[in-house]
């Protein structure tokens, strides 16, 4: 039996430059972090008792004797790309799916992380995150980006920089004290929302966002200027959010609601200096730059939304527990 735990992301700026048509011409780069909110992929051989071949449990029970009669997409793809047989296959995880904090990529990097271990086989984590790439955009042709498994396999705030098909993992060198700072003064709001990100993708796909990216592209090396110069007050992040919030607004008609920009307006009006909808927009998370001695105010202005308290974390995916098992076909 394999267990994996894999973070969820939320990523601060750079979204939409992590797509290959973009940054195959222009370069790309983004800054983003992964937390204490885990995906927990749970996989063995299934005994052989049963009249099918494979269970799954995830929102849905699944029970199939071809794989290729499986609903899940993703699911489906990396069984047939690793020559998995026989499994039995749970998920479950701490937050939401189609939630804006890259859930189904922290999902598809933990479930082949699962399943490389089950053979025996080690995967670092550029190749799992390689693998996930692979998996959601090309087997399962799922637009997006690449952050998403990137962060999930890696852990840690980090700027990745994306050119020419590959990519770069360069960690956020940032005192003890003043990450401490940047993470006690976000918070995070549930909306209530969900939305499927391809979905999302695909259809802010039709609008020419080239010039609203380029912009949030430099806004990538301001905010990292920020998170490292001990000089430089801290507030200027959440300010800067602001602006890359408002840039990514002009990316897409889905990006935002009525609700969720009646939401934010609530949260700046109470104190926030920034913030931003997480993930590919439509709905999720929203999170909020907010000075220590605003924090109550804008708590209590947003006390219909479920606050949800995190903490960053370093680690990125890892098999949490692994027994080897005898399997033949």
């Amino acid at each position: 039996m394999i267990i994996t735990k894999t973070p969820f992301r939320m990523s601060f700026f750079g979204g939409g430059t992590d797509m290959p048509e973009f940054f195959n011409e222009y370069g790309g780069s983004v800054i983003s972090t992964t937390f204490d909110k885990y995906c927990y992929v749970n996989v063995r051989h299934l005994p052989r008792f049963f009249d099918y071949k494979t269970e799954l449990a995830y929102s849905k029970m699944e029970r199939v004797t071809d794989v290729n009669d499986i609903v899940h997409p993703a699911i489906r793809e990396a069984m047939k790309y690793l020559d998995m047989r026989e499994i039995r296959l749970t998920y479950e995880a701490d937050l939401p799916a189609r939630s804006g904090l890259g859930t189904s990529s922290s999902f598809a990097v933990g479930m082949l992380s699962a399943f490389y271990a089950l053979k025996g086989k080690y995967a670092d984590k550029r190749k799992l995150a390689q693998d996930a790439i692979y998996l959601e955009r090309t087997l399962c042709n799922e637009a997006g980006g690449w952050q998403d498994q990137i962060a999930a396999s890696y852990g840690g705030l980090n700027r990745i920089n994306f050119k020419g098909d590959s990519f770069s993992v360069d960690p956020i060198i940032i005192s003890p004290e003043r990450k401490r700072l940047l993470n006690d003064n976000l918070l995070l709001f549930f909306t209530g929302f969900t939305h499927f990100s391809a979905e999302v993708q695909a259809s802010n796909s039709k609008v020419d966002k080239t010039k609203q990216k380029l912009e949030m592209l430099e806004l990538v090396d301001q905010a990292q200027s920020i998170l490292t110069d001990k000089t430089k007050d801290m507030d200027e992040f959440g300010r800067l959010l602001d602006v890359t919030w408002k840039l990514k607004r002009q990316t897409g008609d889905k990006i935002s609601t009525d609700s969720i920009d009646e939401l934010y307006e609530r949260g700046i009006k109470a104190g926030a200096l920034g913030g931003k909808l997480l993930g590919a927009g439509g709905g999720g998370f929203l999170l909020f730059y907010v000075p220590e001695d605003r924090k109550e105010a804008v708590i209590n202005e947003l006390k219909d939304l479920m606050y949800v308290p995190f903490e960053f974390e370093d680690e990125g995916t890892r098999v949490i527990h692994y027994t080897p098992e005898i399997y033949e076909i």
